[in-house]
């Protein structure tokens, strides 16, 4: 799952910061990672979480959805991948992410153009 961060910027004007962690979190993340490197992985991570608990639509794309599920909204909702409003009682999927999480989806967002 892909967050809208802000543009990307060379790290050079980035401002550095120290955080501990522990060996074996680095080496996950490391591994995780792979050519990206830990610290983009790191500060992907992040840009999620914020995107996520500030209530800005993340972006998504059809790829980043393992599986859907049928589902009815019992409240209002905005589509994961389209920002498509889903209404209350309306009829909507639920897409699994790559990340294991649940988002919300239009009926038609996963239909091919």
């Amino acid at each position: 799952m892909r967050a809208a961060a802000p543009s990307s910027i060379p790290t050079t004007e980035m401002q550095v910061t120290s955080i501990r962690l522990e060996r074996e979190l680095k080496e996950q993340l490391k591994s995780l990672a792979g050519d990206q490197g830990y610290q983009a992985l790191v500060r992907q991570i992040l840009w999620n979480y914020v995107h996520r608990h500030s209530g800005e639509h993340l972006t998504l794309s059809p790829t980043d959805i393992q599986a859907s599920f049928p589902a009815r909204a019992h409240q209002a909702q905005r589509c994961a991948l389209t920002g498509q409003p889903i209404q209350p009682q309306e009829p909507m999927l639920l897409g699994w992410t790559g990340e294991g999480q649940f988002v919300p989806l239009s009926l038609s967002s996963l239909q091919s153009p």
